[in-house]
């Protein structure tokens, strides 16, 4: 399992634990409902599960305002169901990926208090403009200490000051940690907030628009200083040697074209461009090449923070967004509940995520009936409505999307070589992977595929060599 080539094409399947699989009847996904449901996993052919947090957590932040990072937040399990877990997962081929929340802490973490050096503070009032992710100052006075802290995100969320070497031997114990326990790598939360600037200074107006989706007080100023600092490559690097060689997937929220620093210590870097650009042909070509040009891409289309793959396109685009997430040369994730085609669903009453991302986060549809499978209880989450049909449904039709997710991941082994973009009417986007071709047809109207050759898979049964309206196909070239 520490054969590093499979990360170069890697499927990943993200785990929202509160809405995977409930086994107590409590209504909460938990650890071993997820193990249960592991042979869900295999059957669709992914190569890793990637588990959102599942540390303790005062809940101020969905989980990503971390409380203990070397513990289990009881409403999952405990350390024992994390390793059957793991070893679950190793009987399956399949490997495990931790979120590794190293930019910030909750303010309930023992470190605010036993080590509040490794934080970052201010005397006398706020120091700068910065402004968090959410809008509204980026610090907040501690009535204890009269001081002032820093918090990217919400107050609940102290910065760590990743200039403090202490903070590097810390995060890099909590790496060691889970290694030990068989995890193979993380994805590393919020990576663009590690370093501040050194003096604290004040963010200049921004300079332009910023090419990723920004709360407006945030996109008004240029980010240079609270975030995506010069010396981002001094925290990088401890993390990288901390690491060792498990997988390092950074979720760093800037444009491709600033992705290269980050990939000199981690291995895989999300293309953000791709999960947010609008679905047309022109802005998928722009949002693909130049991510595509780099080494160490992950692409994503769906994830716990946006609308849902199948609200943002319907049903037929999320199918031929299917195509397009699958064939990419690079590794490939996809969130829980895309290959079922689930839709953003009601938020929770009282609404559980402040921001309003209650609705990316409904739970999984397994079977028909009450709660879909997910849980005896009353879930802490309404499921999407209308559901989609279940996992349970879908596997009985060779026709159904989970089917295509499935021949997709299958057929994506073959796939070989660097991405070659191909001539194309102006409404579609296509390009070459050796023998194969990939087209996705983003018009309204039937169209002939742009290559010849076999059509070894379309988004649609049925089709030939025509795409289908806003349609994708992987055809087999002619004399390639």
């Amino acid at each position: 399992m520490n054969d590093a080539a499979w990360r170069r094409d890697a499927v990943v399947y993200q785990v929202y634990p509160r809405s995977f699989q409930d086994s107590d009847g409590d209504g909460v996904g938990d650890l071993p409902g997820i193990a249960a449901r592991l042979d869900h996993l295999r059957w669709l052919g992914v190569d890793a599960l990637w588990l959102s947090p599942i540390y303790p957590s005062p809940l101020a932040d969905s989980g990503y305002d971390v409380a203990d990072h070397a513990a289990i937040d009881p409403v999952y399990g405990n350390l024992a169901d994390f390793d059957a877990l793991v070893a679950a997962c190793r009987e399956r081929g399949i490997r495990v990926l931790l979120d590794l929340v190293a930019s910030h802490t909750s303010i309930e973490h023992p470190w605010f208090r036993e080590h509040p050096d490794w934080y970052v503070w201010a005397d006398g009032g706020p120091p700068n403009n910065w402004r968090t992710a959410f809008g509204g100052p980026a610090w907040t006075r501690d009535e204890r200490s009269g001081r002032w802290y820093l918090h990217s995100f919400y107050p609940e969320q102290p910065d760590l000051d990743w200039r403090n070497p202490e903070v590097h031997a810390a995060i890099g114990a909590v790496i060691g940690f889970w290694r030990e326990r068989g995890v193979d790598g993380f994805r590393v939360d919020a990576v663009q907030q590690l370093m501040k600037d050194r003096e604290l200074r004040d963010e200049p107006p921004a300079s332009g628009r910023f090419p990723l989706p920004l709360h407006p007080e945030l996109a008004a100023l240029e980010g240079v200083r609270s975030r995506t600092d010069p010396e981002i490559g001094i925290a990088l690097a401890a993390l990288r040697e901390a690491a060792g060689e498990a997988l390092l997937v950074g979720e760093v929220y800037v444009p491709s074209t600033a992705l290269a620093e980050y990939l000199e210590h981690l291995d895989l870097a999300f293309a953000f461009e791709f999960l947010h650009a609008p679905w047309n042909a022109a802005a998928m070509s722009r949002a693909i090449g130049p991510a595509a040009a780099l080494e160490g891409i992950a692409w994503v289309l769906s994830n716990h923070d946006f609308p849902r793959l199948a609200t943002r396109l319907g049903e037929r685009a999320a199918r031929a967004a299917a195509v397009l997430l699958l064939t990419l040369p690079g590794a490939a994730f996809v969130y829980q509940g895309d290959e079922i085609g689930i839709a953003d669903g009601p938020e929770g009453d009282p609404p559980r995520d402040r921001a309003g991302r209650d609705r990316h986060r409904n739970p999984m549809c397994w079977e028909p009936g009450p709660h879909g499978g997910f849980t005896k209880g009353e879930p802490w989450l309404p499921l999407a409505d209308p559901a989609p049909a279940s996992v349970a449904e879908q596997r009985r039709d060779p026709a159904s999307l989970l089917h295509l997710y499935r021949r997709l991941i299958s057929l994506r082994r073959e796939l070989r070589g660097e991405l070659e973009p191909l001539e194309a009417p102006a409404e579609q986007f296509a390009y070459g992977r050796g023998e194969h071709a990939i087209a996705v047809n983003f018009s309204a109207r039937q169209e002939p595929a742009p290559v010849a050759g076999e059509v070894l898979l379309a988004s649609e049964p049925g089709w030939g060599a025509q795409l289908p309206p806003g349609g994708a196909a992987v055809i087999r070239r002619a004399g390639v």
